[in-house]
Parts: structure tokens; sequence; C-alpha cells
């Protein structure tokens, strides 16, 4: 059962904008911590971004250009990208339900962006 839908990834180039969305199964995303993290070629799993007890937090390498939001009504994470650089090119993930960062009950498929020069 899929219980998180990534989606809005895609080409853009450098100083372009996405918006990546993520659609839970259910009320997943009301709960404990959820994160948008990412994954580049030959290189760990990081964070960008979470909310933890409605308090947003960021990596130093996206504060001030990405903006994580949620809309409990709708159970959708999204993430807000602005001023795209190609070393933000990566397989993006959602997660919910973490206790703490990287350790997330529920996992999205990974959506693919690409930010070209």
């Amino acid at each position: 059962q899929v219980l998180l839908v990534e989606s809005g990834g895609g080409s853009v180039q450098s100083l372009g904008s996405l918006k990546l969305s993520c659609a839970a199964a259910g009320s997943i995303i009301n709960g404990r911590g959820v994160g948008w993290y990412r994954q580049a070629p030959g290189r760990d799993r990081e964070l960008v971004s979470r909310i933890s007890v409605g308090i947003a937090t960021y990596a130093d390498s996206v504060k001030g250009r990405f903006t994580i939001s949620q809309d409990n009504t709708k159970n959708t994470l999204y993430l807000q990208m602005n001023s795209l650089k190609t070393e933000d090119t990566a397989v993006y993930y959602c997660a919910a339900d973490c206790a703490v960062p990287h350790a997330c009950t529920y996992w999205g498929q990974g959506t693919q962006v690409t930010v070209s020069s």
C-alpha cells in the first residue's frame, strides 16, 4: 500500500522554481514530524527540511530558497523550491511519522529534480 506519493519534480534551469507535493493516505502527516529529504547520485541521503511540533527547519544549503508547508485538510505536504541551483539536483523524498530526523515510519517513492545551468 502506497501511503505517500510525491509529485512536481522535473527539469528546470538554474534559478528556476519547482513546487513538490506529497499526498498522504489518511492523516499520517498530521502526527509526528514530517519532512523532505533528498539523495544525489553517490551521496548520502540528506534532510532538506522538516516540520516538527509546528516548527519548520531547513538545511543551511536551502535556507532562504525553500519553504516547507503542509495542508492537513488535504493531507498534503509541500516544498516550494526557488532559486534552484545545479547542486539541488537529486531525488526528493517526503517522509512522515518521524520521531527524529531520518527515523520515519513512512517514505514516498521519490521524485527526480534536475537543475541545469
